[in-house]
């Protein structure tokens, strides 16, 4: 419980000879005392949904170890601690949570992600969609190497991994395509890289489904 205490101050004034006296008061208060609980996080919206692995796929799952074979390609992929790959008998794959914590949650949702991008990438496959714009901008592939003029003094190589394939069409429109997506994703920026779209003219290597902001260049001068 709370108590009060007073004491009082007695100074002598150099002046009036009087003395002054002044009561402090010191309170003591009681501790507030903190509970602490448990937070259980909540289950990834994504992570919880199954995976429908079609019959042209070969799942080898060993401990925390997934290989993924279609007739695309091979992908192989080891999962975390905090999450594991379970198959079930109607040919579902589920990725479940193994503890309760904030990384669990947030690596369950995406490696459930990563493991649907490998059963699609290996049957179905992906493909990333680039154009060319700018006078002067073209594409063409030379064997295994990806040839850009982009306004430079030279031009531009970049040499195509075996895993992935580019086409290019009307010399400005370029289609990579494989079945790892990340592969397919890296390789589409890294040509997106050389000359990104600049917001005036919009000249630039851009995706096919990228919207650039443009801005609004200098105005003339006013009369």
């Amino acid at each position: 419980m709370a108590s009060s205490v007073v004491t009082s101050f007695q100074p002598r004034s150099s002046f009036l000879g009087d003395r002054n006296v002044f009561k402090v008061s010191t309170k003591q208060f009681a501790r507030v005392g903190f509970s602490s609980k448990t937070i259980e996080c909540k289950e990834s919206r994504i992570g919880k949904q199954p995976i429908a692995v079609p019959s042209n796929v070969t799942i080898a799952l060993e401990g925390q170890d997934l290989k993924v074979k279609g007739p695309l390609g091979e992908l192989a992929l080891t999962y975390p601690r905090e999450v594991e790959l379970i198959k079930e008998d109607a040919g579902l794959l589920r990725v479940k949570k193994t503890v309760e914590t904030r990384r669990a949650n947030q690596m369950h949702g995406l490696f459930r992600t990563l493991t649907d991008n490998m059963v699609v990438g290996v049957s179905k496959g992906f493909e990333k969609k680039l154009i060319l714009v700018g006078v002067g901008y073209r594409a063409t592939v030379e064997g295994k190497e990806l040839v850009l003029n982009l306004g430079f003094s030279h031009p531009v190589k970049m040499q195509i991994p075996d895993s992935l394939k580019v086409k290019v069409e009307e010399n400005t429109r370029i289609t990579v395509s494989g079945y790892d997506k990340s592969e397919i994703g890296q390789f589409a920026a890294t040509v997106r890289k050389w000359r990104p779209p600049e917001p005036y003219k919009g000249k630039g290597v851009k995706y096919s489904d990228e919207i650039v902001r443009r801005k609004e260049g200098k105005a003339g001068k006013k009369k």
